[in-house]
């Protein structure tokens, strides 16, 4: 998936320009950089994967575009890219508040899903979006260990502190099945 489309199937979740996100599991950046184009140049996203390459690769990507853009108003949102397990319930992630976090073909490879989805979400403020964009209709397989239909994600978003996702959109898979954006809203903390 290029950029672009990763864009047009999350971008109906992005309530607009501006924000500070978090992309869990961001891998190479596909999504990091569509999440960048859509928050805009007042925007700022941490990118959080274990794989050190990827890491180092979408860090280098965004030194680049820093480096492109230098002296002139950049198009997109900055960029810092964090190595770590986002699923590693034991050790912290430093960030900020958060105004949303994706969670783009990342939660497939956690066998339970849903604490991490819960510590997650705990990181973005009340009222603010926690993006998944997941396989449905698609058998489990090495690439997709744990696959995350739809219908689960309803079921564990309650339990994350999340109102119920709302599906914005859906791509065919080359690997079939197809992929699906949804996104919830942080509901606010009762007293």
């Amino acid at each position: 998936m290029e950029p672009r489309d990763a864009a047009a199937l999350i971008g109906p979740a992005v309530p607009g320009p501006g924000g500070t996100w978090a992309d869990f599991g961001s891998g190479t950046g596909t999504f990091t950089r569509a999440l960048a184009a859509l928050l805009g140049p007042k925007g700022r996203i941490y990118a959080v994967d274990r794989d050190r390459r990827a890491a180092a690769s979408l860090r280098a990507w965004a030194a680049a575009q820093a480096r492109h853009f230098a002296g002139a108003p950049a198009p997109l949102a900055a960029i810092d890219v964090l190595e770590a397990d986002f699923a590693d319930l034991a050790r912290p992630l430093d960030l900020p508040p958060l105004d949303g976090a994706l969670i783009a073909n990342a939660l497939h490879f956690v066998s339970e899903p849903e604490p991490v989805l819960a510590r997650l979400a705990a990181g973005v403020r009340p009222g603010g979006r926690v993006v998944v964009v997941e396989y449905d209709d698609r058998p489990a397989s090495r690439w997709v260990p744990y696959p995350l239909p739809l219908a689960r994600l309803a079921r564990l978003a309650e339990g994350a502190g999340l109102g119920a996702p709302t599906l914005v959109g859906t791509h065919p898979s080359a690997f079939g099945g197809r992929l699906y954006a949804a996104v919830g809203v942080r509901v606010p903390f009762e007293n």
